[in-house]
Formats: C-alpha cells, sequence, structure tokens
C-alpha cells in the first residue's frame, strides 16, 4: 500500500468515526429519544414492583395450600 493510499484509508477512518460520534450524540439529545427511555424505565421499574409482589404470593406457604383447596373444589365441580 502507498502512502497515499494509507493516508486517504486514515482519513476515511477518522471522518467515520467522527460522523458516528455525531450520529450516537445527536440521538442521544434527542427529545423523543430522552421521553421514551424515560418511559422505559418507568415500566420497568413497574414490572420490577409487580414481580416482587408476585414473589412473595408464591413463596407464602399458605398460597400451595389455598391452591390445592382449589384444585379440590375445581374437581368436585366437573
Amino acid at each position: 500500500m502507498g502512502f497515499w493510499t494509507a493516508m486517504v484509508v486514515m482519513v476515511a477512518i477518522v471522518a467515520g468515526t467522527i460522523m458516528s460520534t455525531a450520529k450516537h450524540k445527536a440521538k442521544k439529545d434527542d427529545p423523543a429519544t430522552n421521553a421514551r427511555t424515560d418511559e422505559l424505565e418507568k415500566q420497568v421499574e413497574a414490572l420490577k414492583a409487580r414481580i416482587v409482589t408476585l414473589e412473595k404470593i408464591v413463596t407464602d406457604p399458605s398460597y400451595d395450600l389455598k391452591k390445592q383447596f382449589k384444585d379440590l373444589e375445581d374437581d368436585r365441580v366437573a
């Protein structure tokens, strides 16, 4: 590879990096993207809270007993 070919390749790499960085920064600063990110973070937090509640219910010792009674009632009705 000649000197000038190497220079063209290096300039192309640097220009590509600069353009990629500029696009990433523009996307990061976009208010619509930030609003969507905030909305998704709120949904994740709400889902985490629901999971904690469900874990408490399912790990409760009386949950299994209630489920067995419910299964017995369903069998009796059928």
